[in-house]
């Protein structure tokens, strides 16, 4: 199985996809800014602050989650249990939005937050549980002679 290249690639589309949620969310923070936007009475300069926070915050999540892949590509070995959860984590957050993104921007966001979404399972099923070599699999203790 090509283990390695679908790890590489959606290493790859998380770590592009990191500085274009940045760049959404900067382009909100500075609408947030032009128009003195507020929510129920909060000062517009807590809005543009905190559509920044999301924003890099967001990235920089994502810069993690396509770390995982990345190692587990370069080590070929499944992930850890913190970075599969990552990995968990992220999928159901890209499957979310996607939702989200059917009724405000159309299918072709949803087809590719699926895409991503696809490449993250992927990812987790190719390094599944049963990928350890022959030579890394334990001997299995010898059985008492009978008497």
């Amino acid at each position: 199985m090509a283990r390695r290249p679908i790890a590489l690639v959606t290493a790859a589309v998380l770590f592009l996809e990191a500085p274009g949620i940045v760049a959404i969310n900067a382009v909100m923070a500075r609408f947030v800014k032009a128009q003195s936007m507020s929510l129920d009475g909060l000062d517009p300069d807590v809005m543009y602050t905190g559509t920044w926070a999301l924003g890099i915050g967001s990235g920089a999540l994502l810069l993690l989650c396509g770390l995982v892949p990345l190692i587990a590509a370069i080590r070929d070995r499944r992930p850890g249990r913190p970075g599969r959860a990552l990995l968990v984590g992220c999928a159901v957050v890209h499957g979310v939005l996607g939702a989200v993104a059917v009724g405000l921007l159309g299918w072709a966001a949803f087809a590719f937050l699926m895409a991503v979404v696809a490449l993250i399972v992927l990812t987790l099923v190719a390094y599944g549980e049963t990928t350890a070599r022959p030579e890394q699999v334990p001997d299995a203790p010898e059985a008492p002679a009978a008497a």
